[in-house]
């Protein structure tokens, strides 16, 4: 029962992570690069931050639970032809990208205000995102990957 609860919640979570992003890139982000504008994302980051950070946060404390519970003879037994710790790894992966992109992002893009490269980790970010969702999807479906 616990499991069910803590899957929907990262369900849940990923919802607000991807929906935000994608929100982001489809609407903000072109009205920005349109207007060269940088206060459109900031504006739009300032608000999403209050629900996209908790969201993230609660993807990464279900997502190592989930992954603990799923895994055979742990995760970190780097075993691919386990078909949920291959979905593990592949999630591993992606989450380690979006961090890279992150920190680059926060610490030498904001501070410079560089709009084009931003939009280059926002429609990056936005497509490691979707590919969560799918890699999770193929997990629990019985596998697309």
């Amino acid at each position: 029962m616990i499991l069910k609860f803590v899957v929907f919640i990262h369900i849940l979570a990923a919802t607000i992570w991807t929906g935000g992003h994608l929100i982001l890139t489809l609407t903000f982000l072109p009205k920005a690069l349109l207007k060269n504008d940088f206060d459109i994302i900031e504006s739009f980051e300032s608000k999403y931050e209050k629900i996209g950070i908790p969201a993230l946060l609660t993807l990464l404390i279900s997502g190592v639970y989930m992954a603990i519970q799923y895994a055979e003879e742990g995760f970190l037994s780097f075993d691919f032809s386990n078909h949920f710790n291959k979905h593990i790894y592949l999630k591993l992966i992606l989450l380690l990208c979006t961090v890279i992109l992150a920190v680059h992002a926060r610490f030498f893009l904001i501070p410079k205000r560089a709009l084009k490269p931003l939009a280059l980790h926002i429609i990056s970010v936005t497509i490691i995102s979707i590919l969560f969702v799918l890699i999770g999807f193929s997990a629990r479906s019985g596998s697309l990957l």
